[in-house]
């Protein structure tokens, strides 16, 4: 169902990064995850079970039933890139719709969950792979046995590396920077109590490796809802999908962390601004529109739409 009312949202420093006023788009559980927008179709989000998509006309449309999709990305090519936490796969459907599977194991072995995604300017897709809920069936392990929930590379010819292992406790959002020379992880392990809600920053060599010693934290939730999806405005500053509403004992109770956009300076990890967004939980973001100033957003299954005053980052269509 289409909601078509303006919801004004009080929040902090909207003169800052934000204009006033935030709109529903979608919900009814439309949009769940994602979301990834496209310049003639609409934007797309994972929802409903499948991957929905809103119109430019405004109207919700299941497009791909059942596709038990999570973070969604157009590549530089204008393919939909999709983390298939369902399958355990990552896809890439072309422009005429084929879906094709990218990587459905490493090492032999199956995914956790894949689960979130970037491209960087060579063409190679970065993913997350945590896994929540039940840890049955886990076996992305290292030497000594214990479970990795990491982050890998697919480059350009296939060919998938590990880049990331346990040097996170749970990986979830990912984003490379403008320049090519960062990966940004959100560090998820808000289902245990003490669990790692934290922003990291890491340097990323030239053939795509990722330097783990060079590792900075750049923003700590401490005991609330930790971070969750990354974007990217074309000034480098960083808006994190994250926090909640309401404590969640045992696991996130505190309840000053609230859910919206935290936007982060990406060298001092500084929070300079943040959109409160009222439906939990707050999954991820996208920027879109023929300015690049919309800041489309998923939280509880709603889809919202944001202005921003600089552009957002996009990887396609090129600039």
């Amino acid at each position: 169902m289409l909601l078509t009312a303006l919801m004004a949202i009080s929040g902090l420093g909207f003169q800052q990064v934000f204009e006033p006023g935030t709109r529903v788009l979608a919900g009814e559980g439309a949009a769940g995850e994602g979301p990834a927008w496209h310049p003639t179709l609409g934007v797309f989000s994972s929802g409903r079970g499948g991957i929905c998509r809103l119109t430019p006309a405004g109207e919700s449309v299941l497009h791909r039933p059942d596709a038990g999709t999570n973070g969604l990305l157009f590549d530089r090519d204008g393919s939909l890139i999709a983390c298939e936490p369902k399958l355990r796969r990552v896809t890439r459907t072309t422009p005429d719709g084929k879906v094709k599977a990218l990587t459905d194991s490493f090492g032999g072995k199956p995914y956790n969950q894949p689960n979130d995604l970037t491209v960087d300017t060579k063409g190679r897709i970065y993913f997350s792979d945590p896994r929540y809920g039940s840890r049955e069936g886990m076996e992305q392990r290292d030497a000594q046995g214990r479970t990795i929930e990491g982050v890998y590379r697919i480059d350009p010819d296939g060919k998938v590396s590990r880049v990331i292992g346990r040097e996170v406790e749970r990986a979830n959002g990912v984003l490379v920077s403008l320049d090519g020379k960062r990966l940004f992880v959100a560090d998820n392990n808000n289902d245990t109590p003490g669990g790692a809600r934290k922003l990291w920053r890491f340097d990323l060599k030239p053939d795509g490796s990722v330097d783990t010693s060079a590792r900075k934290l750049l923003h700590d939730w401490g005991t609330g809802r930790g971070p969750d999806g990354i974007k990217q405005d074309s000034k480098g500053r960083l808006f994190v999908a994250g926090g909640l509403n309401k404590p969640n004992p045992p696991h996130e109770p505190d309840p000053s962390v609230k859910g919206g956009i935290y936007v982060i300076d990406p060298e001092s990890g500084a929070r300079l601004d943040f959109l409160p967004i009222p439906t939990d939980e707050v999954t991820n973001c996208a920027f879109g529109g023929a300015d690049r100033k919309t800041l489309y957003v998923t939280g509880g299954g709603v889809l919202y739409a944001a202005r921003v005053k600089v552009p957002g980052s996009v990887v396609w269509p090129a600039d």
